[in-house]
C-alpha cells in the first residue's frame, strides 16, 4: 500500500466521521425539539384541565355576592359592607391569579435569556422583607437572617429573583395569620441558598408528598393543591430555568419550610474577603 492510498483512506475515514458527527448532532437536536414539543403540549393539557377551578371559585363568589346586593335593594350600609368586602377580596384573588397566568405565558420565550447583574444581597433581601411586611397581617413579623457580610454581593437576574421571592413570601403570608416569616440566605456549594420559613398553619402530609412528586415530574404546571394557586409552580419553573433546586417541608399546624438553591457567583461574603 503506497502513501497515496493511505492518504486517500485517511481522507475517506475523516469525511465519513464528519458526516456521522453532523448526522448525530442534527438527530440529537431533532430529538430534543420533539421532546420539548411533546412536553409543552402535555403541560398545556394539564394546565387547561386544572385551571378552570381556580378561576371559577372567585368569579362565582363575585357573581353570587353582587346578585345578593341586587336582590336586596333595601340593604343598609351595615349589611352591605361585609358583602362588598367579600367581593373585593375575591376580586383581588382573581387579579393575582390572572397575573400568575401572564407570568407563565412568558416563561417559554424568556427563560433562556437572563440579565445577570451584581447586587448587594443584604439590600436585596431587605427590599423583599419590606414589601412582604407591608402585606403581612398585624400579628406577623417578617425578618431576614444571614451569616454573610452585609457587604456580600451576588450576580443574579433580579427580575426572576423578584418573581421567585414574591411568590414564596405570598404563599407563606397566606398561611400565616400569626407568628413569623423568616428569609434566611447563605452561601452553599458555589451558589445562593434561600430559605423561607413560616410559623403558619402548614400543610397536610399529602400536600408535601404531592409537591415532592411534582418536583420530579415534567408536568411542572400541575395544580396539585388549589390553595397554593400557581405560585409554587411558577417558583419551580424559575428555579429550574436557573438550574437550581427547590424543596418543601411542611407540617400541619406548625408551618412550612421552603429551601431554594441556585448557582450564583458571590464575593465579599465574610469580612469583606472575596471567595
Amino acid at each position: 500500500m503506497n502513501w497515496q492510498t493511505v492518504i486517500l483512506i485517511t481522507i475517506v475515514i475523516l469525511f465519513t466521521g464528519c458526516i456521522f458527527l453532523v448526522q448525530y448532532y442534527y438527530r440529537t437536536r431533532l430529538h430534543n425539539e420533539i421532546s420539548r414539543a411533546q412536553r409543552s403540549e402535555r403541560i398545556k393539557t394539564v394546565f387547561m384541565a386544572n385551571v378552570s377551578h381556580a378561576l371559577r371559585m372567585p368569579l362565582n363568589a363575585i357573581i353570587n355576592d353582587s346578585k345578593k346586593m341586587l336582590d336586596h335593594d333595601g340593604m343598609d350600609r351595615k349589611q352591605m359592607v361585609p358583602v362588598i368586602e367579600n367581593i373585593n377580596q375575591h376580586g383581588k384573588q382573581l387579579l393575582y391569579f390572572i397575573s400568575q397566568l401572564l407570568e407563565l405565558s412568558s416563561f417559554d420565550s424568556n427563560m433562556n435569556t437572563f440579565t445577570m447583574i451584581e447586587v448587594n444581597l443584604a439590600e436585596l433581601m431587605a427590599s423583599y422583607r419590606r414589601e412582604a411586611q407591608r402585606d403581612a397581617g398585624a400579628n406577623v413579623d417578617v425578618v431576614v437572617r444571614s451569616p454573610l457580610s452585609p457587604h456580600c454581593k451576588g450576580t443574579l437576574d433580579t427580575n426572576l429573583m423578584y418573581q421567585l421571592m414574591t411568590h414564596l413570601l405570598h404563599n407563606a403570608l397566606v398561611h400565616t395569620q400569626e407568628g413569623t416569616v423568616t428569609i434566611d440566605y447563605d452561601y452553599q456549594e458555589n451558589g445562593l441558598r434561600i430559605e423561607v420559613i413560616d410559623t403558619g398553619d402548614g400543610e397536610a402530609q399529602d400536600f408535601q408528598t404531592n409537591f415532592a412528586m411534582q418536583m420530579q415530574s415534567s408536568d411542572s404546571l400541575t395544580l396539585f393543591n388549589q390553595r397554593s394557586g400557581l405560585g409554587l409552580s411558577i417558583c419551580k419553573s424559575i428555579v429550574e430555568g436557573l438550574h437550581g433546586t427547590i424543596e418543601l417541608k411542611s407540617e400541619k399546624g406548625k408551618g412550612t419550610h421552603v429551601t431554594v438553591w441556585i448557582p450564583c457567583k458571590m464575593r465579599d461574603m465574610k469580612k469583606g474577603l472575596v471567595k
